[in-house]
């Protein structure tokens, strides 16, 4: 079961129950090509994640990086999320990583300590697959389980392809930033969508 949960001391206790670690369990999707499972991350995961973000980096705008981190930088990534009760997941096909997602608060301040940031990249030969709505769908289990009531999807240059995998998954649009980024000589939008997970539902 993808149940992950989590306190600290400088913010409000979550209403659901809470644990401090990742869970270590995982379940398994089967795809009309191949079989998937999506499971907990791992700090061996590492150099697969940096190496499925970098593409990304290199050749989207779905991150304004222009330069991502190292696979320390990963590494303590996935142990901070984890170490905290959020949900770091990766999507396998034959053992090999296809895909991750992670979910954390949204900003630092205690106010926003039921409210939730995700983060979902899909390696570039494994796109087209259903895998992104699988992990999507299991990070929003994961991040209810968690204590999470409100899910934030920033969308970088408001690519298509990320506003349609986030509709399908019932969130809303919340806003847009217009032309606050520049990555390959030109001007980007943020959209901003959100997702209500205590209620099971879209906000409106």
């Amino acid at each position: 079961m993808l149940s992950n949960s989590w306190t600290t001391s400088r913010t409000p206790q979550p209403a659901r129950s809470a644990r401090r670690t990742c869970a270590n369990g995982s379940r398994t999707i089967r795809l009309p090509d191949h079989t998937v499972r999506i499971r907990t991350a791992r700090p061996g995961d590492a150099s697969a994640v940096q190496g499925i973000y970098d593409y990304h980096v290199a050749h989207g705008t779905g991150t304004f990086d222009a330069e991502g981190p190292d696979e320390a930088e990963w590494a303590a990534k996935i142990g901070s999320v984890c170490a905290r009760g959020w949900p770091f997941l990766i999507a396998a096909r034959s053992e090999a990583v296809a895909g991750y997602g992670y979910a954390a608060q949204f900003r630092d301040r205690a106010a926003y300590a039921r409210t939730c940031e995700n983060s979902i990249y899909v390696a570039h030969e494994q796109r087209g697959k259903g895998i992104g709505r699988l992990l999507l769908d299991a990070l929003i289990h994961a991040a209810r389980e968690s204590g999470f009531e409100q899910m934030i999807a920033i969308i970088g240059g408001g690519e298509p392809a990320s506003v349609a995998l986030h509709t399908s998954a019932g969130f809303v649009h919340a806003g847009r930033l217009r032309n606050v980024g520049w990555k390959f000589g030109r001007s980007l939008d943020t959209v901003y969508m959100q997702r209500d997970l205590a209620n099971g539902g879209s906000c409106l």
